[in-house]
């Protein structure tokens, strides 16, 4: 299939999403760039000439493709899925598509640099921080739906995308989904009593 960007950005972009696809599979330090351009495809050049600051600058990339990507799936759930429970629902079955089809050895790009990169190198930290935030900020905005105030909302937004980092981690450790069925199972008493306490 023809790439819908022209042929500089789609080198670029073949090197962000090799990137990402190895961050998820290797983590951040177990990336290394020969191993990018060899699954991109892209010549070594191209890689300097799209990103001069090197690893760190692709890095940056992928996570924040990694994070449209999720966003992209908060907001597709919560904008189509029928109820709450719809909602979790359909976010942990996708979650659940992307371990098992990796026999369990991806997992979230942001999670792996925040805990590889993130405390030797800053503007990955700070990439990681800005996309978790991002994702807080989407669910705050959905939670606003049922009526809840922003600042009611922001713990139980931060909670809960903390419960779906955490449970990825565990599922990936014990090669199973339980971990992530019991976060849906919480996920979805958290936002009954968020609508509860809305509706008081």
């Amino acid at each position: 299939m023809a790439s819908s960007y022209p042929k500089g950005l789609a080198t670029r972009q073949r090197l962000i999403d090799s990137m990402l696809a190895l961050i998820q599979l290797h983590g951040y330090h177990g990336t290394g760039l020969n191993t990018v351009l060899a699954r991109s495809g892209a010549p070594k050049g191209s890689l300097y000439f799209h990103f001069p600051e090197g690893k760190t600058e692709l890095g940056i990339a992928a996570v924040g493709l990694a994070g449209d990507q999720f966003a992209e799936l908060i907001g597709s759930a919560t904008t189509t899925a029928s109820s709450p429970n719809a909602v979790v629902d359909a976010l942990v079955a996708e979650l659940k598509g992307i371990l098992e089809a990796s026999d369990y050895q991806a997992g979230c790009p942001v999670s792996s640099v925040a805990l590889d990169a993130g405390s030797g190198n800053e503007p990955l930290r700070e990439a990681c921080g800005q996309v978790y935030d991002a994702w807080v900020s989407a669910v705050v905005s959905y939670l606003a739906t049922f009526g809840l105030e922003k600042e009611q909302a922001q713990p139980v937004a931060t909670s809960m995308i903390c419960l779906v980092e955490g449970s990825l981690i565990l599922s990936r450790a014990h090669k199973s989904t339980q971990p992530l069925d019991a976060a849906a199972g919480t996920l979805k008493m958290l936002m009954k009593a968020v609508h509860s306490e809305a509706s008081a």
